[in-house]
């Protein structure tokens, strides 16, 4: 397997403010729904720009949380966005990375006459019960990355092997769960079942842990994965390694490194198929700088498979 950059380009809203901390991508509409882990807002990225759409209402009066103002622990850390429908209609369900209460939260967007709507719900049951059938303590949940397969999400934490956490999936029926973010059924209710574990290998005896995933037509998994030097869920960490790894349930068929940008290894956050044949499969991505200043960057990747 081989992975080839074939595009770079730095997010910025229309104002020229930077898109930042994106942490996954969807498709919505004619574009791309950015999720950003440092805000209440998404941008979408759309041929005629890109647009800010608001998730979630301010948290204590703060729309966007950086360590360096003391509010990064508010932040509700969105780090899911994966491709749903509402009434046959797409959509993008988007989740946040659990570990704590307000981490705990669900928002679906859907456009209604071109423009996008807004519904969020309040998901701890849900997160207990993952926590649980993860084997995992609450607080040390970091749902970071799903992918779609049929009418099923595989959900995926994100692994440290310096907390003794391994990387894992659960599986949960769409439907239930986009109806839970409506309203219409009970967050305790939706079934979560658990195919396994990933042992991804390490890298400068960093282990490299799962970030997002997207899902091939043959029902392999494509996972996007980083080496982070960090002893928990929440604090950040120089990122030694980025790879994607191919696999297939939880066998791991192939590992490639991403190329570095600019001298830079780029941790990708967020995947998204384009499109994919036997032979390649072409994607998006979103990478998060760990900076709060710095526009993320927006990638075309081409992975040959064989």
């Amino acid at each position: 397997m081989r992975v080839t950059v074939d595009g770079v380009r730095e997010l910025r809203f229309d104002d020229g403010s930077p898109v930042t901390a994106a942490s996954a991508v969807a498709p919505l509409g004619n574009g791309w729904l950015v999720a950003q882990d440092d805000a209440t807002s998404a941008a979408w990225v759309r041929p005629d720009g890109v647009h800010p759409v608001g998730l979630l209402p301010p948290v204590e009066g703060h729309d966007r949380f950086t360590e360096a103002a003391g509010t990064k622990q508010l932040k509700p850390d969105l780090e899911v966005a994966c491709p749903a429908e509402v009434d046959g209609e797409p959509a993008v369900l988007l989740l946040g990375s659990g570990s704590t209460p307000r981490r705990m939260r669900g928002v679906l967007v859907q456009l209604v006459d071109g423009e996008p709507v807004v519904a969020a719900a309040e998901l701890g049951p849900l997160y207990a019960r993952v926590a649980d059938v993860l084997g995992t303590p609450l607080e040390q949940l970091n749902l970071e990355g799903a992918s779609r397969s049929g009418g099923t999400v595989r959900w995926f934490q994100r692994g440290n092997l310096a907390a003794g956490v391994p990387s894992a999936g659960v599986d949960v029926p769409l439907a239930a769960l986009v109806d839970a973010v409506r309203g219409g059924t009970d967050p305790a209710a939706v079934a979560v079942t658990a195919p396994g574990t990933h042992d991804l290998g390490e890298v400068a005896g960093v282990g490299l842990a799962v970030t997002d995933a997207v899902a091939l037509p043959d029902g392999r998994l494509l996972l996007s994965a980083a080496a982070e030097d960090t002893p928990n869920a929440v604090d950040d960490g120089p990122v030694v390694a980025a790879a994607l790894v191919l696999v297939d349930g939880t066998t791991v068929q192939a590992v490639a490194p991403l190329p570095e940008v600019a001298g830079r290894v780029l941790k990708v956050e967020g995947l998204a198929l384009r499109s994919s044949d036997d032979r390649e499969a072409r994607l998006l991505a979103v990478v998060d700088a760990d900076d709060p200043a710095a526009p993320s960057v927006l990638l075309e990747l081409t992975v040959q498979l064989d």
